[in-house]
């Protein structure tokens, strides 16, 4: 009796996948795990280093190759192996182990309670967080939006109808909620919800970290007078106490929160102080508007926070 043996098989091993839909087909290539993302990260420019056979398949754990017809049914005629790889390995969606998507899912976590960590101060004392204070605090939202997913979906019907209309009444302010990292996101986009949620349902009391700005600006333009906005204009004229700046050195100041030192020297006025980071992008606008480019504001410093 003849023994066969499986001489000509190639073993997988150590495989991730890369899956493309196209037409009604879908399509496999098999790759060495974290080449791909170095690929597409312009790290890894040999596609030997990337795949593990360069073939397409139909199904790789089943060792099924993809027949020429289908390949050129769903990639058109004439299109050679290699161009339709290259677009699988660019288009197509990465399929990763249990181990590998729970290591991905570490990292980013820790990416955004790093970036979180930085950007947020205990405004009474000015200082930064630990990233394990933060982390709990992540934690404590997550969990108390689970809470309410869960209470809402356990919740009989028969709801008290006045205590539903009175919840109705009250005037609805949009809320921020965090329910956990996801490895699909970038950890920055992920970080700066994080802190939305965190200053909105304040855990632990939080601010964002102040900017500090150098602003300098001709003295000649300083009492220059600005036109307020229309809205602007109707909101001072309803409420006394909130008027419009009046000049350019009024509107620049209203975007400070803290002055550190203001002075004069010959023509040029600077003032140092500290900005919410989202009020720069206006401040440097008005700026290089009012003065016609010479103003300027420079960044001294990202995020002033206060360290023991």
């Amino acid at each position: 009796m003849v023994i066969q043996q499986p001489s000509g098989q190639i073993k997988l091993t150590n495989v991730s996948l890369v899956r493309l839909k196209k037409g009604k087909k879908r399509f496999e290539i098999a790759c060495y795990k974290n080449k791909v993302l170095e690929w597409r990260q312009g790290i890894e420019t040999d596609l030997d280093n990337v795949l593990q056979i360069p073939s397409v398949f139909l199904n790789v754990s089943k060792g099924q190759t993809a027949p020429a017809a289908e390949l050129a049914k769903a990639f058109g005629a004439g299109v050679k192996t290699d161009a339709i790889i290259l677009e699988i390995l660019r288009k197509g969606e990465l399929q990763v182990g249990e181990k590998e998507r729970s290591a991905q899912l570490e990292r980013v976590h820790a990416e955004v309670v790093s970036i979180v960590a930085a950007k947020l101060v205990d405004p009474r004392t000015k200082r930064v967080y630990t990233s394990g204070m933060i982390e709990k605090a992540l934690e404590m939202l997550s969990s108390q939006a689970h809470e309410a997913v869960n209470d809402k979906t356990n919740r009989p019907e028969a709801a008290d109808e006045e205590a539903t209309a009175a919840a109705a009444a009250l005037p609805q302010k949009p809320k921020h909620h965090w329910t956990g990292v996801v490895a699909t996101k970038s950890a920055k986009s992920q970080a700066l919800e994080a802190m939305k949620a965190l200053i909105a349902a304040q855990p632990i009391p939080v601010a964002r970290a102040r900017m500090k700005l150098r602003i300098t600006c001709p003295t000649g333009v300083l009492k220059q007078g600005v036109k307020a906005p229309k809205k602007e204009a109707g909101a001072a004229a309803d409420d006394g106490e909130h008027k419009a700046p009046g000049t350019v050195k009024d509107k620049i100041m209203s975007f400070i929160e803290q002055v550190e030192k203001q002075d004069v020297e010959g023509s040029e006025w600077e003032v140092v102080g500290f900005v919410e980071p989202g009020a720069f992008k206006g401040l440097s606008d008005f700026v290089g508007s009012e003065t016609k480019g010479q103003g300027r504001v420079e960044v001294l410093d990202m995020a002033v926070t206060h360290e023991d």
